[in-house]
C-alpha cells in the first residue's frame, strides 16, 4: 500500500470543492480545466478539405492531421465528421484509418469518438478477448456522472446489441461484479454538500462492517461508496479516521483481496482526487520498461475537456517532473505531437 500512503500524502492538499467555481453574472458556474477548448473561427467546410487534402496526399501529411484535430473541441470534429462523410462520400474514421498507423492512428480515431462512444468502446476492448481489464472498468465508470454512465449504456446497446450489465455479469464475478453493478445503476448522489452526520454515520457503519467483525461485509462498502458524492465521501473518510486507529485504504487492504480491493480503492482515490487519480495513472503508465499507450491514449484523451489541466497541475506536484517532460521521455513521433498537443503547454 505505499503507492496509496503516498498518492494520499501527496494529494492532501487540494480537495476543496469551492475553488471549482467561478461567478458568471452572478451565478456559480463550474470552471473549464479542460485542455481543448472549441477553436475560434471554426469552419467545418474548410477543415473537411484540408484533412482530405492531407490523407490524400503524396505519402500522408500526419502533420495536418494532427494540428487540426488536436486543435479542434470534440463537438467541432463531430461536424467534420459529418460535413467529410456528406462531401466525400467515404467516413472520416475510415479515411483515416486506411492513412494512419499504429499509436497515432489509434489517438486519432479516438479523438473522432464522442465521449460516451468512446468511453463505451474502452468498456468493450476491456471485456472481449483474453482477460479482462478491471481497472479499466472501474476507471470510467468511477469518473463519470450518472448522466454520462447512462449515455454510455445507452450507446453501448446501440453499437454492440448488448446491455452493459450483461458484460459486466458475463466476464467478472463475485463482489467485483456487484461493485460495477451498483455503479452502473447511476444513482451516486452528486450534490455537493457535505452532511457531516450522515459521514460520521457512514464512517461508523464502515468500521463495524470492517475492522469491527469477524470477515467482512462487504455490501456495505459498496452501497456506501458507490452512491455517495465525492465531498460527502472525502468527510466520511476524515470521520473514520476518529472511529478507528488506522485509515480506511489500509482497512481495505487488511479485510479485502483481489479484484474488489482495487475497485474499492480506486473509488477511494477518485472520491478524494479525480485528478491525482488519473495522474498516477498516466504515470504508472509510463514508469519502468515499456510504456503503456492504451492508458496514455484512454487518460489524455478522454479528459482533455473535462480537467487535464488540473492532471497536468497534480502529475508535477506528485512526480516532480512536468507530464509533458515525461511524454516526451517515453514517446516518439507524430503520437507524441498528439499527446502533447492535448496536454496543452508546460
Amino acid at each position: 500500500m505505499s503507492i496509496f500512503k503516498k498518492f494520499f500524502k501527496n494529494v492532501i492538499h487540494n480537495r476543496d470543492p469551492e475553488d471549482d467555481t467561478v461567478t458568471v453574472k452572478g451565478k456559480p458556474k463550474p470552471k473549464y480545466y479542460g485542455t481543448v477548448s472549441p477553436y475560434p473561427n471554426f469552419n467545418a467546410s474548410s477543415d473537411a478539405s484540408v484533412l482530405q487534402s492531407a490523407i490524400e496526399s503524396k505519402g500522408v501529411d500526419e502533420d495536418v492531421i494532427i494540428s487540426v484535430l488536436v486543435k479542434r473541441s470534440n463537438e467541432q470534429r463531430q461536424k467534420i465528421k459529418a460535413v467529410y462523410e456528406a462531401s466525400t462520400g467515404e467516413r472520416l474514421d475510415e479515411a483515416l484509418r486506411g492513412a494512419l498507423r499504429s499509436d497515432l492512428e489509434d489517438v486519432s480515431l479516438a479523438l473522432l469518438m464522442t465521449p460516451a462512444h468512446f468511453d463505451a468502446y474502452q468498456l468493450r476492448q476491456s471485456t472481449k478477448g483474453w482477460g479482462t481489464h478491471e481497472d479499466v472498468l472501474v476507471e470510467i465508470l468511477a469518473t463519470r456522472s450518472n448522466q454520462e454512465i447512462r449515455e454510455i449504456k445507452r450507446v453501448f446497446k446501440e453499437e454492440y446489441e448488448k446491455d452493459l450489465e450483461e458484460v459486466m455479469q458475463d466476464e467478472t464475478s463475485g463482489d467485483f461484479t456487484t461493485a460495477l453493478l451498483a455503479m452502473l445503476k447511476a444513482n451516486k448522489d452528486e450534490n455537493t454538500e457535505v452532511n457531516t452526520g450522515m459521514a460520521r454515520k457512514d464512517a461508523e457503519i464502515l468500521f463495524e462492517a470492517g475492522e469491527n467483525t469477524s470477515g467482512i461485509d462487504v455490501s456495505a462498502f459498496i452501497n456506501i461508496l458507490t452512491t455517495r458524492s465525492g465531498p460527502q465521501l472525502s468527510k466520511t473518510f476524515q470521520q473514520y479516521a476518529c472511529v478507528s486507529d488506522i485509515t480506511l485504504p489500509k482497512a481495505l487492504n487488511m479485510e479485502l483481496k483481489g479484484d474488489i480491493e482495487d475497485c474499492l480503492i480506486d473509488i477511494v482515490k477518485c472520491a478524494w482526487n479525480t485528478p491525482a487519480f488519473f495522474a498516477e495513472k498516466l504515470h504508472l503508465a509510463m514508469k519502468g520498461h515499456g510504456t503503456c499507450e492504451d492508458t496514455l491514449t484512454r487518460v489524455i484523451v478522454g479528459r482533455s475537456e473535462v480537467d487535464l489541466k488540473k492532471i497536468v497541475e497534480e502529475y508535477r506536484a506528485m512526480y516532480d517532473i512536468s507530464l509533458q517532460e515525461h511524454i516526451l521521455r517515453e514517446t516518439e513521433e507524430h503520437y507524441q505531437k498528439v499527446l502533447l498537443g492535448l496536454c496543452g503547454p508546460h
